[in-house]
């Protein structure tokens, strides 16, 4: 088995998201490993069409880069900070894309990442992010369900 030096934690800060961390800090620990956490701000994409009074694009997209810069420290504070060593990133796309190029891009070599347990219509017409990383990622992915069920033997 290869060594893991680098974790990946994509996070969008959900119940999902932070259920994740003690998996993370428990493998960061055992590994030495240092986490690279990310968050991905979604692209609002052509705007052109669309009228926002008093305030530009530029505006919108700098306070989602600030908001988004500001829960990230907060995540790290209160769920990681003094338990391992990590960095934060931040990309603006398509979260499953950005995930897997950020995974290419720091060298991960693992990703850690929580699963809302979607089904039924929810999933067909969200899909799943988790579900395309580890469909796609040429790097090992690590899936956790947030929800939290135990598993009973029948």
């Amino acid at each position: 088995m290869k060594d893991i030096k680098k974790i990946l934690l994509p996070t969008d800060f959900s119940e999902g998201s932070i259920a994740v961390i003690s998996y993370v800090l428990s493998l960061a620990g055992k590994y030495d490993a240092h986490i690279d956490i990310l968050h991905i701000i979604h692209e609002f994409g052509d705007m052109t069409d669309f009228y926002v009074p008093h305030m530009s694009y530029d505006v919108i997209e700098k306070e989602m880069e600030d908001a988004a810069r500001n829960n990230m420290e907060n995540f790290c504070r209160e769920n990681v900070e003094g338990k391992a060593k990590f960095e934060i990133h931040t990309r603006k796309g398509t979260p499953f894309l950005e995930i897997i190029q950020a995974a290419r891009d720091l060298q991960s070599d693992l990703i850690v990442m929580g699963t809302h347990g979607r089904t039924g219509i929810d999933h067909i017409l969200f899909g799943s992010t988790a579900e395309k990383v580890v469909r796609k990622s040429p790097i090992p992915v690590l899936t956790v369900r947030g929800e939290g069920k135990d598993f009973k033997m029948p």
